[in-house]
Parts: structure tokens; C-alpha cells; sequence
């Protein structure tokens, strides 16, 4: 099985930390943020990846190579100019020619994915989301799920009096191929703002997975702070 990791990001929120060092590369315990989640999606049965890159690239090809050395193949996208989280997977088009996953590069967790993908095979959904409960559902995009773990409503950050839901987008979704053909090539798109507000719309399946682990998004100082001591604590306990 094949994954997308998007790892474009300036990480803008993060300066000074990302001045010298792109996001992904920052490091959480003795590894890089990049390699935690490709191990991670190793353990789900993921040995092809393609990541997209756009700020200081070369420490990224520097570290990772071709991904022999993890047992696992990566396909590079330099951006010369960002097209966003859809527009960059876009540009892999033809690598993704089966169900495949989306990770985006700013997210933490060892949950192990394999139950949502299995989840995306049994439903026969055109797209899975991976969802996680939060405190503050106004700064993320939110669901509402049916019965049948279908996603009826879907908003990209709603104002504190419009909130429906703590359960969030968690960056982590399944995909078929098909999703592509509805991205324009060349130009700025996102799966949040754009492809899943179109997918509702058209009426397709689109289904929802809670992850119970922690999930982590890295994107301010104190998060990266939290994941850092959490992965020291996780050493720690071995």
C-alpha cells in the first residue's frame, strides 16, 4: 500500500525553530518528526510513499535518501511553488493508482491506522477521515457522524457559535484514486476547504474513523513542546 505524506510546509508558526530546519525534520526524541510517521505507517503494511516537499528540501533528501535504509520506497514532489494539501498530491497523480492513505506531515501519533483502513475497505467509501476529539473545535474543521460512521456535515474552522462537534479532522485520511480526478492540476487546492466540502455536495460516501490514541498536531511551539515530552516519556518507559 502506498501513502502521501505532505511535508511542504514552511511551518511559519514554529520560526525561529524552522528557520534552518524544515518542519517535518524537527526532531521529537532521537528521530526526526518525518520518521516517526513513516514508521508508524510501516507497522500498517505501507512500504511505498511519495512526500511532497518545498521549504529547504535538500535536508530532507539528504536524511532520507530513497528510503532503503527504513526498508521502504519514497517518491519526492519539490514544490516550486505551494499548491496546498490536494494540489501537492495532485502532482502524484500517477503513483496513486490504488486506495492509498493521506498523512500530513505536522501530525504525531502511534495509533496504529490499520483498523481505519480496514474500516475504508468494509465501507466501500470514496473517502475515510480520521477524526480525534478536541477542546477547541473552532480552530479545526469538524464533523458530524450518523449512525453508520458516515460524515453528514463537514466545516473547515466555524466561529466559537457555530461549533457542532468536538470531533476534528485529524489530518489522516483514506483515499481512492478516483478523488484525484476532481483536483484541478496547478493550482493552489485543499482537502479541507475544497475536496471533502465538494464530496458532501456531490453526495458521496465519505466516512468518518475516531482515533482513540493521542494525536498531536506539531503546527505551534507548545505542541511541539507537548509531543517532545511525551515521546521522552514513552522512551522512558520502556
Amino acid at each position: 500500500m502506498k501513502a502521501m505524506i505532505l511535508a511542504a510546509g514552511e511551518g511559519t508558526r514554529l520560526r525561529p525553530l524552522t528557520n534552518h530546519t524544515p518542519k517535518p525534520m524537527l526532531p521529537l526524541g532521537e528521530r526526526p518528526l518525518l520518521e516517526h510517521i513513516i514508521l508508524n505507517l510501516k507497522t500498517c503494511g505501507i512500504s511505498q510513499f511519495g512526500v511532497n516537499l518545498y521549504h529547504l528540501p535538500d535536508k530532507v533528501l539528504s536524511y532520507f535518501g530513497n528510503g532503503e535504509r527504513w526498508g521502504v520506497s519514497l517518491r519526492y514532489s519539490v514544490e516550486e511553488q505551494l499548491v496546498g494539501s490536494a494540489g501537492g498530491t495532485k502532482r502524484l497523480q500517477d503513483f496513486f493508482t490504488e486506495t492509498f492513505v493521506v498523512y500530513y506531515g505536522d501530525v504525531f501519533t502511534l495509533a496504529n491506522l490499520r483498523p481505519m483502513i480496514d474500516l475504508h475497505f468494509q465501507s466501500g467509501a470514496l473517502a475515510t477521515m480520521g477524526l480525534y476529539q478536541v477542546p477547541d473545535p473552532w480552530n479545526r474543521g469538524i464533523v458530524a457522524l450518523n449512525e453508520q460512521q458516515r460524515i453528514t456535515r463537514f466545516v473547515e474552522k466555524p466561529t466559537p457559535d457555530r461549533v457542532f462537534s468536538n470531533l476534528a479532522n485529524a489530518g489522516i485520511y483514506v483515499l481512492e484514486p478516483e478523488v484525484l480526478d476532481l483536483i484541478p492540476p496547478n493550482r493552489p487546492y485543499d482537502f479541507g476547504h475544497d475536496v471533502f466540502p465538494d464530496l458532501l455536495a456531490r453526495g458521496e460516501p465519505v466516512v468518518g474513523y475516531v482515533i482513540k490514541d493521542k494525536i498531536i498536531d506539531i503546527g505551534l511551539p507548545e505542541k511541539y513542546e507537548e509531543a517532545n515530552k511525551y515521546v521522552m516519556s514513552m522512551v522512558s518507559a520502556r
